[in-house]
């Protein structure tokens, strides 16, 4: 039988939480163990650093400029072709269990016209997911850190008592109480932490957390910028601990119905966290919180794949974008979709097949601003749009200049080179790379100019 493939992925959770991405705590050791036998991506980024455009990203293959969903409160067309669709049409079973968020539309800040953020998702707003279904919306208007509902393939309420990780888990479980073996399958988990509670303003970690994880140690950026990280990022690791022992539990269930050794098991996540310490100057034109930026502490994600072909504990050092992941599970299950989805299949790169590729990646920014970015090994290039805002405006026919970063020098991003002209000729080489980049994706010639030209 083909492999079965399980996509796991949290909310807002940064790479360094990891023990296997640079974390000194035991935070992570579930993970860290499918590391050492599979294949971890140690410069894996976000394409779109917001939870819907994201998602919207992870069921399409699509850039949410190209689908329309490149700010929150954007409903999935129905008229696209999904990661579910490529799926089951290839004789997969499907489970998604988790938060959804693609259902709803409507004005940022306000509430939505179409809502399906505390009911249940009809069918047809699934993204082509008719199987096993444990879901809401928008997670965090159904559910705090503990307790909470969600929906089932019947619309029918479930509501659940404990700390959110683990219930959503139970329902995961679910699954294999009722999995007859006739099909692979294809299970989404989507955990919502370690994102913040909404409507609390804060991280809700496991009761306990603060005592347990009061001696963290704050990563180079948030150290250097505070931001409210000192307060929160006890729970914040509490939120992660939590999360890998669920995905403990997960393998666990996998072994004991001698399904593991035939399951690809892909970590991720839809983007980081930077704690406040970023969006606070004058070009942030929308809303922020802890996301909506170029900055690594909002892209930069763990990513593990274990299991199939991907195995021998192999680091890939290459810069790789998150944006593969769905051609990448079609490739696992057989499905070669080509220049249907963007992005590359993984595989390709782990194997070394890598003659004329560029060893660098993209970003739509969204919200704080209508932003593009692309990062190098050396470098970190971003503009902005003067005068939108990133949550009325997918795109832009003219941006301006925002940030240059020299990593190896600077690898926390504290230094802005913008206007240091010591580093024009490479600016203006990136900028062309942008420029290439906003062609290719987004299908239409762009202009990017120097800030001062905007006097």
């Amino acid at each position: 039988m083909r492999e079965n493939i399980i996509f796991y992925f949290t909310d807002q959770q940064r790479a360094d939480t990891c023990g296997c991405f640079g974390q000194p705590l035991d935070i992570t050791p579930n993970l860290d163990e499918l590391a050492s036998g599979g294949v971890k991506f140690e410069n894996a980024f976000s394409p779109q650093p917001v939870c819907g455009p994201c998602r919207a990203l992870f069921q399409t293959g699509k850039y949410p400029t190209d689908t329309g969903c490149f700010r929150n409160n954007i409903m999935l067309p129905h008229d696209i072709k999904t990661l579910a669709d490529y799926m089951e049409e290839a004789g997969y079973e499907t489970a998604y269990i988790g938060k959804w968020h693609l259902a709803s539309d409507g004005d940022l800040e306000n509430p939505p016209v179409i809502d399906h953020t505390v009911t249940a998702v009809p069918k047809e707003f699934r993204g082509g997911y008719t199987g096993f279904w444990r879901a809401a919306d928008v997670l965090e208007f159904t559910s705090h850190g503990y307790d909470g509902y969600v929906f089932d393939e019947n619309n029918r309420r479930i509501d659940f008592k404990g700390y959110r990780p683990d219930c959503i888990t139970d329902l995961a479980l679910e699954f294999f109480d009722q999995y007859d073996r006739e099909k692979p399958f294809f299970m989404t988990i989507s955990q919502i932490e370690p994102h913040h509670q909404n409507d609390h303003e804060h991280y809700e970690g496991p009761i306990g957390s603060k005592e347990k994880y009061k001696d963290f140690v704050l990563p180079g950026d948030l150290a250097a910028l505070k931001g409210n990280a000192e307060e929160e990022y006890p729970d914040y690791l509490g939120q992660c601990a939590s999360l890998d022992e669920n995905l403990g539990r997960i393998v666990e269930r996998l072994k004991k119905d001698g399904l593991y050794d035939n399951t690809v098991i892909i970590f991720s996540s839809d983007h980081g966290s930077h704690f406040k310490t970023r969006n606070t100057d004058s070009h942030m034109n929308g809303h922020d919180d802890y996301k909506r930026t170029c900055h690594a502490a909002a892209t930069h994600v763990p990513l593990v794949i274990a299991g199939g072909d991907y195995k021998g504990g192999k680091e890939v050092e290459l810069l790789v974008s998150t944006e593969s992941l769905p051609k990448s599970i079609l490739a696992i299950a057989g499905v070669d979709v080509g220049d249907a989805m963007i992005g590359e299949n993984l595989l390709e790169v782990v194997q070394g097949k890598t003659d004329n590729r560029p060893n660098e990646v993209f970003a739509q920014i969204s919200e704080s601003r209508v932003g593009r970015c692309i990062r190098t090994p050396e470098y970190l290039y971003a503009v902005y749009a003067p005068g939108k805002s990133g949550g009325e405006f997918a795109g832009s026919d003219l941006y301006a200049d925002d940030f240059l970063y020299d990593l190896k020098k600077d690898p926390y991003e504290l230094t802005n080179l913008i206007h240091d002209h010591a580093y024009d000729p490479i600016r203006l080489k990136l900028r062309k790379r942008l420029l290439a980049w906003i062609e290719k994706t987004e299908h239409r010639k762009t202009e990017i100019i120097d800030e001062a030209q905007l006097a």
